[in-house]
C-alpha cells in the first residue's frame, strides 16, 4: 500500500515536523507501521505535537491516496540519546530487511521487554486492517536531556 507513495509520505512527514520547529533525521517503516527519529525543540506539547503530526499526515494521504486511511489511536514515542542516534537511524532505514525476521508486534514486545517496560497484552494486538490503521513509532532525540515522554 505504502510502497506506491512512501518518498512522498516520508517527505510531508518530514515538513510536518519541521513546521513544528523540529528536524526530522530518518524516515522508514513498513506498510503496517513508520519510524520517525526527530530532534524536536518542542515549543508544542508533545500530545499537540503527536495530534498536529498524525491528523495533518492522515487528511494528507486520505486527499491524495486513501480516503478511508487513518492511524491507529496509540502510538510509541522514546527518547534516544545523540550517542546511540546513528544505530537508531541505521535500524529505521534497514526496516524491509529487519521485518523479513520479526513482524511489528513481536519487534515491540521485544523492545518494551528489553527496556523492562510493562505493558498489557490485550492492548498490543495489530488492527486487521492493516492498510487503513497504521502504527506510528517514534524515536526522539532532542535539544536538551530534559524531555520526559
Amino acid at each position: 500500500m505504502i510502497g506506491e507513495w512512501e518518498n512522498e509520505l516520508h517527505k510531508y512527514l518530514a515538513g510536518i515536523v519541521k513546521n513544528l520547529s523540529g528536524e526530522a533525521i530518518e524516515i522508514g517503516g513498513m506498510r503496517d507501521h513508520q519510524h520517525l527519529l526527530a530532534r524536536l525543540d518542542l515549543k508544542t506539547s508533545f500530545p499537540d505535537f503527536m495530534r498536529e503530526l498524525k491528523s495533518s499526515s492522515s487528511r494528507w494521504i486520505r486527499n491524495n491516496y486513501r480516503p478511508t486511511f487513518g492511524w491507529q489511536r496509540r502510538y510509541g514515542a522514546f527518547t534516544v540519546s545523540e550517542s546511540v542516534s546513528d544505530v537508531v537511524r541505521k535500524y529505521i532505514k534497514n526496516q524491509k530487511q529487519h521485518h523479513n525476521k520479526q513482524n511489528f508486534d513481536e519487534e515491540y514486545k521485544a523492545l518494551l521487554r528489553h527496556h523492562r517496560i510493562d505493558f498489557n497484552e490485550k492492548f498490543m494486538g495489530m488492527s486487521h486492517a492493516c492498510y487503513t490503521r497504521l502504527r506510528f513509532w517514534l524515536a526522539l532525540t532532542t535539544h536538551s536531556a530534559s524531555l520526559h515522554v
